[in-house]
This record gives C-alpha cells, structure tokens and sequence, in this order.
C-alpha cells in the first residue's frame, strides 16, 4: 500500500522533523494508529508533498516525522474544470468524491435554471464547505497532492463567462452530435465541461453556452445521471489527454 496522505496548513514543508498535530494528527494516531517506523506523505494540498516516516507518537493526536524528502509536482495541463449543476440531496458530494478520486482540476458548482436545490444564504455556505470539505479528504483518501479548486457557487452568466475564456469547452448532452470521445481536444490550456441538473440544461442556458464556445457533446449511449456524467466525463479526457499515460 501506498504511505497515507495527511495535510499540513500553514507551515512550510522541508526536510527535518516535522510536526503532525490538531485534528490531522488526531487522525493519524487514534483513527490510522501510525506507529513508529511507518511511512506518511503530508501535503500542502497545493502540489507539493513531504514525504517520511514516523519518529515518535506523543498521546492521541500528534506524531513526529523525519522528512527525507520533499517534492513538488507541476500544475496539471490541460487543466480540467468541471461545472456541477447543483444535485439532489447528498448526490453533490458524491458527484465532487468522485471526480476529486479521478483526477479533476476544478468544480464550479452550478446554480442551473432547473436545479431542485438552491443554495442561499446559510445554507448555501454550508453546502459549499461540505463541497470543500469532500474534495479535500477525498484528495487525502486518493493520494493526490494538489486537491482540486471548489470554486464559489456560479449563475448561468457567470458559466458562460468561463466558457469563453476556456481553451475547450463542451456541455455534455444526451443530445450532442458530436461524442465527447472523438471531440478535438488542446494539448494544454483550460478545458471546461457542463453537466447539467436532472431536469436537463435549458434550451436557453443552450444557447447562451453555444455563444460562449461551447458545443453539445455526448458521452456514450446511456444517460448518465449528474452525480456520475462529471466523473465519467474527466476520466475520459485524462486518457485521452495522456495525464493517465
């Protein structure tokens, strides 16, 4: 197995002893029960990664490391970004578990004309920490060391707005003409994908998506629900893009 993945804020990683204590390190020693010896990974969360074993464990919840070695990994090109529309129930936080684990860059959550739920006030900010959250020990659980952006909640005018400015943009459809699969993809630079809610994107979020640049495009034969078609989607287009190679 692969050494775990814990997160360090605030500090600078470096070669040494290094501290692992708070919550992070509660974990470690009474949830992981690390033991002297062990291997472990910190990260910053941004791309950079320490990497170490345990040299002593004090009560329940901080370690000593002896870091041996410290690296930093190149942000990710093309960069992938997917816009979430707002799902149902807890299906949001499985749609960012699952895309964090695959691989992707950045979630733009979406408030579509035809999202059930709506994020105001409160309870809005709670469902974005919880988006936050989730990429976060999913970046941990996966082993990556550059967790994916949760972007703050986006308009439909805003989407478009990212759509322009993107290298490849796609609205994935039941619909599309065209598949995902076979779609001409920039060996580097910004790639955006729609996915929209389960009442489907509107003809009107169609079009003004098409104005910004960005084509109907299908995944496969079935239609996948807006929990899974982001996931799908990003692993698609990091083998295509060669980031799985």
């Amino acid at each position: 197995m692969t050494a775990p993945v814990f997160v360090v804020e605030g500090g600078t990683l470096r070669p040494g002893s290094v501290t692992l204590d708070g919550p992070e390190g509660r974990h470690a020693v009474s949830v992981r029960r690390l033991r002297v010896g062990e291997e472990i990974v910190l990260t910053d969360g941004a791309g950079t990664g320490a990497y170490g074993t345990v040299a002593a464990v004090e009560g329940k919840d901080r370690l000593y490391i002896d870091v041996t070695d410290v690296r930093t990994e190149a942000e990710p090109s093309p960069r992938i970004t997917v816009v979430q529309a707002l799902p149902k129930g807890d299906r949001g936080e499985l749609a960012v578990e699952t895309m964090t684990e695959t691989g992707v860059d950045a979630i733009a959550p979406w408030q579509a004309a035809r999202c059930v739920t709506q994020w105001r006030g409160e309870r809005g900010a709670k469902s974005l920490a919880k988006w936050r959250s989730t990429a976060r020990e999913a970046g941990k659980q996966s082993r990556r060391l550059r967790f994916p952006e949760v972007m703050d909640a986006l308009s439909s005018r805003q989407v478009a707005a990212l759509l322009a400015d993107a290298d490849f943009a796609a609205v994935l459809h039941e619909e599309g003409s065209e598949p995902l699969a076979t779609a001409p993809l920039p060996a580097e630079g910004r790639i955006v994908l729609v996915v929209g809610p389960e009442g489907g994107v509107s003809p009107e979020e169609l079009a003004a998506f098409a104005e910004a640049g960005a084509k109907p495009y299908r995944l496969g034969r079935s239609v996948l629900r807006t929990s899974t078609a982001g996931t799908a989607a990003t692993a698609l287009l990091l083998g295509r893009t060669g980031r799985w190679s």
